[in-house]
């Protein structure tokens, strides 16, 4: 039986285990059982995005439910496919479930797509996994800390692309909200990172976080969220938000108003704070970034594969650097997987802790 962890979409605090039956394979199909996955904010992205931007359909549930999508390792376990063996190790983008069937297409040494009906309509991104036999042992050694930071500075290392490719949209200072999320402290590294002409880098976070975003020692300045209003707000600035706070973000435009040269949402990690839409007189829209559209326009201007090779060299950089400053906690089996979720949904998830979580492996 495959074990699968679903949450109710209207109400992400709702979550049930459940078991189906294993199916038959058809021929080109293969079966993975998924070993370890890393459950952080960003699955609450994936959640929350999942009707708009069609999260909910990479792995399909029953009317209502959804299985939320998650980064991590799995193993072939049955193969009808010539060139897929079993045993192999594979990295990407699973369900909240033990096992999970796919199709693969376009198999090369390094990965495949999965072609999948009823995925071959969404973003190559999220379909394409990659074949780890060959990878260099320095990879494969941090597995764990692959699965929790390398998707997450990924699209870190995205949105600093975005900010340098667009000039930093003219601003003098850069604001991220919720730097302590995994997102949005990879996204401080490479600013301060930066060299010449870099922008000023302030970290938004809640009162609780304050000091472990300053330990990192990445932001020029760290504001809690209840102080933005005595902020400077003659400085031109651009704002990245992964908080998703609607009063957060109405606290940002009312200080910078029409100084605000960028205010875009890439994540939510206050999932259940309001949606009330923000409107200040002379600030820009507050609107969403997919991440996947800059993806696409670097794979044109650098080429197939250039951009997720420079993200994935930053990525190891970043998480080398962050390896002392995080604790790993497994959650093995489903009871232990469904209370770490629930943990996650309900605020209850430090940033200074990497959650690792399998439905496959006994408690």
């Amino acid at each position: 039986m495959i074990t699968q962890m679903q949450v109710r979409k209207s109400d992400l605090t709702d979550i049930q285990l459940t078991q189906v039956p294993v199916p038959d394979l058809a021929e080109g199909e293969i079966l993975l059982s998924i070993d370890r996955f890393a459950l952080t904010a960003n699955n609450i992205g994936y959640a929350l995005g999942g009707d708009m931007l069609g999260f909910w359909n990479y792995f399909p549930a029953p009317e209502g439910w959804g299985m939320v999508p998650c980064w991590g390792f799995a193993d072939v376990v049955a193969s009808r496919h010539s060139d897929i063996a079993v045993g192999e190790r594979i990295y990407g983008f699973w369900p909240t479930a033990s096992h999970v069937v796919m199709r693969p297409a376009d198999v090369q040494a390094e990965g495949f797509n999965d072609a999948m009906d009823h995925r071959l309509a969404l973003p190559e991104f999220y379909n394409r996994y990659q074949r780890t036999s060959g990878e260099d042992a320095a990879l494969t050694a941090i597995e764990d800390e692959r699965c929790l930071l390398f998707p997450l500075f990924g699209t870190g290392f995205m949105l600093y692309d975005y900010l340098v490719d667009n000039e930093f949209f003219g601003a003098e200072q850069v604001l991220i909200g919720s730097c302590s999320s995994k997102t949005g402290l990879a996204l401080a590294n490479l600013l301060a990172r930066h060299g010449e002409g870099r922008p000023r880098v302030i970290g938004l976070t809640s009162p609780g976080n304050v000091d472990f975003v300053k330990a990192l020692g990445t932001c020029d300045e760290v504001v809690a969220y209840g102080d933005i209003s005595a902020m400077d707000g003659r400085k031109l600035s651009a704002f990245v938000d992964m908080a998703g706070d609607s009063q957060v973000t109405g606290a940002v435009h009312q200080c910078f108003a029409a100084n605000l040269k960028l205010s875009t949402m890439v994540g939510a990690t206050h999932w259940d704070a309001p949606r009330v839409k923000v409107q200040v007189e002379g600030a820009p829209k507050h609107s969403f970034l997919f991440i996947p559209f800059q993806l696409a326009k670097r794979e044109s201007d650098w080429g197939p594969g250039v951009v997720m090779q420079k993200a994935q060299v930053q990525s190891a950089r970043i998480a080398q650097e962050m390896k002392d400053r995080m604790t790993i906690h497994h959650a093995n089996g489903p009871e232990a997987t469904r209370k770490a979720l629930a943990d996650l949904v309900g605020g209850r998830a430090s940033p200074a802790i990497g959650q690792i979580a399998s439905l496959s492996r006994s408690a």
